[in-house]
């Protein structure tokens, strides 16, 4: 990776990451590109050796940046990606950078309810759209039309919602592929109502959830007929620790950062969770944060692989 495709947005070499998402750890991206537009990234893509792997990064609300960093490109979609717009009545179409506030509040202020739930979700559209982000009973897959793509070639494709053949908290994306926008239909809806729905769910977030910690959001899938939550607890999980990593005392379905921890620390308490829940209940729970990069040691070994 010497020689990188030329951009007209920025590109970094090992630009540090823990900044950018909530756990604030974890290591450096070896190359941090914020595009300017759609056809700049892929412009790029379709110019980068094949090999080299790519990433896209919302607001890196549920994520874990393991601390030997991520090899190859990250790609950060900024404000010009953070726009909506009305279609028609119950239409918005949105940038993939756009937050779940912003979405909610525009359909809030032209009238359109359905889409409230997104409030409640710490990400980007990019984020739900792959993801199939959720909360409150409803998800992505209910209000998303389509989406447009950039894939890990450098093609632009607009796929409709059914081409993600969505699952709970799973699409078909391929790696390397990056949403750059979605365009979202909810109904007609009054202002206040939606409000207050909106106030409704902020409400039961804020007395359930440690929002004003270092966290990740939710940190397990729930299984068929149980909540992950409660495995977790009846697994004697509650206020677990391990270096500088706790099960929270508030939601045990997250893990926080208490200060010093590193990547490993949040990781590790989470596999040694999953392991009582396992022993306790006879359930595998399923990992619902997203964890990338290489652990320290990895890295260390491949950089003295490539000293030699």
């Amino acid at each position: 990776m010497t020689a990188l495709p030329p951009v007209r947005g920025t590109l970094k070499a090992d630009a540090p990451l823990a900044p950018l998402v909530w756990f604030k750890a974890g290591g450096v991206a070896q190359w941090l590109f914020e595009p300017k537009d759609a056809d700049d990234l892929s412009d790029f893509l379709a110019m980068l050796d094949p090999d080299v792997p790519v990433m896209a990064l919302g607001l890196g609300s549920n994520l874990i940046v393991r601390d030997g960093g991520v090899p190859g490109v990250v790609v950060r979609l900024g404000k010009p990606f953070a726009k909506v717009d009305r279609l028609d009545e119950i239409t918005l179409s949105c940038g993939a950078g756009a937050s779940g506030i912003l979405v909610s509040s525009t359909a809030r202020d032209v009238g359109i309810a359905g889409l409230e739930f997104l409030r409640s979700i710490p990400g980007t559209v990019g984020g739900f759209v792959r993801m199939n982000g959720g909360a409150y009973g409803r998800e992505t897959a209910d209000i998303l039309l389509s989406c447009d793509v950039v894939l890990r070639s450098g093609e632009q494709i607009t796929l409709l919602a059914r081409d993600l053949h969505y699952t709970y908290r799973h699409s078909n994306l391929t790696d390397g592929a990056v949403v750059v926008s979605a365009t979202f239909r909810g109904e007609p809806g009054e202002p206040a109502a939606i409000q207050a729905e909106m106030d409704r769910i902020a409400t039961a977030r804020e007395e359930s959830q440690p929002l004003r910690s270092k966290t990740g959001g939710s940190t397990f899938k729930n299984p068929d007929g149980h909540k992950a939550w409660a495995l977790v607890d009846e697994a004697g999980c509650r206020g677990l620790q391990l270096g500088g990593a706790q099960v929270s005392e508030k939601h045990t379905n997250f893990l926080l950062n208490t200060g010093d921890a590193t990547s490993a620390d949040i990781e590790a308490l989470g596999e040694e969770v999953r392991r009582r829940v396992k022993d306790k209940s006879g359930v595998e729970l399923e990992w619902e944060i997203q964890r990338v990069g290489l652990s320290a040691d990895d890295a260390n070994k491949a950089a003295v692989e490539l000293v030699k």
